[in-house]
């Protein structure tokens, strides 16, 4: 029986991947240290992978953790109607379901699930 293969099975994955999380942190304005929290990396790292110095290794913890993130600027360029500056406000708005700031929340796997998750919710409304 074949299986399917996935983004991370893919040769060019790793580039991609890592080109997405560099433009989202640049839409997002977040700094290296932000990104990093975000993704497990070091400040300087995230540095690297900004210039192209460093990628995303598919099956590690940061590819992961960026491919989460992809997800929810995805959801949230969806939800707010490819708005980047609408979408930096909402991330940095206390929000009271989120219990804080959703960028906050972002520095943990379970707050980037999570705050995934809400956006979707969101976006699935009737």
């Amino acid at each position: 029986m074949a299986t399917l293969a996935t983004a991370a099975d893919t040769p060019n994955a790793a580039r991609v991947l890592s080109e997405a999380v560099s433009r989202i942190a640049s839409f997002w304005n977040l700094s290296n240290a932000q990104a990093g929290a975000i993704l497990g990396l070091s400040a300087p790292t995230i540095s690297r992978l900004r210039s192209g110095q460093y990628r995303l290794e598919p099956g590690s913890k940061p590819f992961e953790l960026a491919q989460h993130l992809l997800r929810l600027f995805r959801s949230l360029d969806s939800w707010l109607g490819q708005d980047d500056q609408s979408a930096r406000s909402w991330l940095t708005t206390p929000n009271l379901d989120l219990g804080g700031p959703p960028i906050a929340q972002l520095a943990t796997v379970r707050g980037l699930l999570r705050t995934g998750d809400y956006v979707d919710a969101l976006r699935a409304r009737v």
